[in-house]
């Protein structure tokens, strides 16, 4: 017999325990699904493990940079020692979710989803009725259709590497493979990009990506640009890799090879058409307010949503914005003005608001200072030669209208700058505000 829910979850990420929890507190009978570990993506094998990683690099960057002035010695990645430090963290993340679920008296199903009918769903030999669904299924790596697709590791195999591989090629050329090259290349293995495109971070703005690019010269990592990846083939020793570039074809032999091509919304073990869920290719088709077209039962939230940036206060902020409309009807619409984001390379860099090119398509009138600024105290003290910004300010209304931040603590200033977005704030507010001297927000006022 089918069990009865007000709610049911599919995933247990931030937005699913968000809506899960929210849900619940108004009385309803809720219950969540999860095919992997209670947790995410963002809390298991994404954001927080990588970010872990990163601290160790950092480290050992800082003091490269500062040898010869006044630091002495070399420092090297323990691979295995901060893996057990990044599992300090992960390890114990499922058993705390799933408790944090259950004493909030949230039913907990372990399988994968599937849904049998508009309003039902089978995990296993579980079925469920519910009145409402929110898929919060988080992402997955994209499928690229080549031979040897098989032999790619994602994300998630990388950020639990027990010993790091010598050669390591990664495929793509966004995040991931930003930042996963920086942490692996200082931690001693020998990293190659294969990125399809003319330049990496596509979604940044091109001018500080090209201040970036020196960063990956110095540790050495070999990135190769409109280079298309045609077929892995596994050999005795590892791994082949073949592209192409320009017309001419190459190899590269790897330990590792990376899947950093891009994510899509993680729908399709869940038999969407069984529930008459519309979708595009892949992707939900929703109204304005986060529900599905053609099944009013069902809403989506974050990375399975695929509406905002696929960012991890997004899936939070879908959720609240999901709740809401389940517990009093549809009236509240997502908001994204203001969402910062950051790549984490070492220097990290970060964008909020309209890209130059995006002002000048909106016909904006703006001005902008931009300035390579490695001669800035904020630079000098750390010994990093990558510093620097564009700042967008609308004319009339002395707004800002985007951000674009490289350099030493870029993914803590911009939240400033995200906070002036969203809240209407004016280059003249950012002026005038009195910030700590010396710190990376002081230098906000010569920025706008």
């Amino acid at each position: 017999m089918a069990k009865p829910y007000d709610l049911v979850v599919i995933g247990t990420g931030t937005a699913a325990m968000v809506a899960a929890k929210r849900i619940r507190a108004a009385g309803w009978r809720v219950a969540v699904i999860d095919c992997r570990p209670f947790g995410g993506t963002c809390a298991l094998r994404g954001c927080d493990p990588k970010k872990m990683l990163i601290g160790g690099v950092e480290a050992t960057d800082h003091v490269r940079r500062m040898q010869g002035k006044g630091v002495a010695g070399n420092v090297t990645i323990d691979w295995p020692d901060l893996m057990a430090f990044k599992r300090s963290f992960t390890d114990p993340v499922p058993a705390n979710h799933e408790q944090r679920y259950r004493e909030k008296g949230i039913d907990t199903y372990h399988g994968q989803a599937r849904f049998t009918g508009p309003n039902t769903i089978a995990v296993g030999e579980d079925r469920l009725d519910a009145k409402h669904v929110v898929i919060a299924s988080g992402a997955e790596p994209v499928k690229l259709h080549i031979p040897g697709e098989e032999h790619l590791v994602t994300n998630e195999d990388f950020l639990a590497l027990p010993a790091l591989p010598r050669r390591i090629v990664l495929v793509g050329g966004g995040y991931i493979a930003a930042e996963f090259s920086h942490i692996a290349a200082r931690a001693g293995a020998q990293v190659t990009i294969l990125q399809h495109g003319a330049r990496l971070l596509n979604g940044f703005d091109p001018d500080l990506v090209g201040w970036l690019m020196p960063a990956f010269d110095i540790l050495g990592v070999d990135v190769r640009l409109e280079t298309t990846v045609t077929a892995i083939e596994k050999t005795a020793a590892g791994f082949r890799v073949r592209s192409t570039s320009h017309g001419e074809t190459t190899t590269i032999d790897a330990d590792l090879v990376v899947h950093a091509a891009g994510r899509a919304p993680a729908l399709e073990s869940l038999d969407l058409e069984a529930a008459g869920i519309a979708n595009d290719h892949g992707r939900l088709i929703l109204n304005e307010y986060l529900q599905s077209v053609s099944n009013p039962a069902v809403f989506a939230a974050g990375d399975a949503a695929q509406v905002g940036p696929p960012l991890t206060p997004v899936s939070s902020h879908d959720a609240h914005v999901v709740a809401a409309n389940l517990l009093k009807g549809n009236h509240r619409l997502p908001d994204y003005r203001g969402v910062p984001s950051v790549v984490f390379t070492i220097p990290p860099m970060a964008t909020v608001g309209l890209s130059e090119a995006k002002a000048r398509e909106q016909g904006l009138k703006f001005t902008m200072k931009s300035q390579k600024a490695s001669d800035w105290f904020t630079a000098r003290q750390a010994a990093e030669p990558v510093y620097g910004f564009k700042v967008l300010v609308d004319e009339a209304s002395d707004r800002i209208l985007g951000a674009h931040l490289v350099g030493p603590h870029a993914e803590e200033v911009i939240n400033l700058f995200a906070l002036a977005i969203r809240h209407d704030l004016t280059a003249a507010d950012l002026k005038n505000t009195i910030f700590a001297y010396p710190t990376g927000a002081f230098d906000i006022g010569y920025m706008v």
